[in-house]
């Protein structure tokens, strides 16, 4: 199994803010813009808020409830009016496609979604990031693969309930990938109660990647076992062992200097035996 550590959502290049994590704590994933897509920002709903007035407060005007929203991940139901059979869904294409393609990324594998978020307050001019507190990288959500398609191989009769999707509206690209999630969670077995995919929609010290003391959010903490110490294959775009805080004995977390730039970091779990329980772990303290 594997184990993907996905970059989704607002950064300073696609959306120019992060992301925000609301006054109770909750974090809310913003969908990158999209001039391609049949779904605009006012059409989502998100912990109750319009998504709408959410990207036009906090990109003061840059983007509004008019602009096309990449609604990618799409993994909660009550976000969009949905047409029976609906599933959480992701859609990939171009060299981030390549890389979980080149990866052996399959049926089974786990991604782990992750992007920049910084706490917003409500004021009396609409919604405003908290500029006493930094931004960090942040886990939101996750999504298990139950299956995959190529979206140009796809019959018009094929998954007639995603064709909202944005990637049924890019322009033609050879791989273009839906992957639909596994309708229920399971590493080892099953998990009871847990589905496929969903959103972290409970405050967690865990969720954080950044460190509590960096100065740059892709300045990571991450659990000792990831290091990659000798014959284990490091998370991928990270193999050069700079990057890496080489532990000491009794230590449960290192520093790890993440990659700037990339959208799938792809880890062996055959090499990582904690990384399942790990994962487990976060999923069920976060929703």
């Amino acid at each position: 199994m594997k184990i993907i550590f996905s970059r989704k959502g607002f950064d300073s290049s696609s959306g120019g803010c992060p992301n925000p994590i609301l006054p109770d704590g909750s974090l809310m994933p913003l969908p990158i813009p999209d001039q391609h897509s049949p779904i605009s920002y006012g059409d989502i709903t998100d912990h109750g808020i319009n998504l709408g007035e959410m990207v036009n407060d906090l990109t003061k005007g840059k983007i509004t409830a008019n602009n096309g929203a990449h609604l990618d991940p799409d993994v909660t139901k009550t976000s969009l009016a949905r047409k029976r059979g609906w599933q959480a869904v992701l859609g990939q294409h171009g060299s981030a496609q390549g890389h979980l393609t080149k990866q052996g990324v399959t049926t089974g594998d786990l991604f782990l979604f992750f992007g920049l978020f910084q706490p917003v307050i409500h004021t009396d001019e609409g919604w405003r990031f908290d500029k006493q507190q930094k931004p960090r990288h942040m886990f939101w959500g996750w999504l298990q693969i139950g299956a995959s398609y190529a979206v140009s191989e796809l019959k018009p009769q094929q998954l007639k309930w995603a064709h909202y999707h944005p990637h049924f509206f890019l322009p033609e690209e050879k791989n273009n990938t839906l992957y639909i999630a596994a309708e229920q969670l399971q590493l080892s077995k099953k998990v009871e109660g847990i589905n496929g995919a969903g959103l972290f929609n409970r405050p967690a010290d865990a969720l954080q990647l950044t460190a509590p003391d960096a100065r740059t959010p892709s300045q990571w903490q991450v659990p000792a076992w990831l290091y990659p110490s000798e014959g284990k294959i490091p998370l991928s775009y990270h193999h050069k062992m700079d990057r890496w805080q080489q532990p000491k004995a009794g230590q449960k977390h290192i520093a790890l200097q993440g990659v700037a730039r990339g959208q799938e970091f792809v880890l062996d779990t055959r090499d990582y035996p904690q990384a399942k329980r790990w994962a487990l772990n976060l999923i069920k303290k976060s929703t």
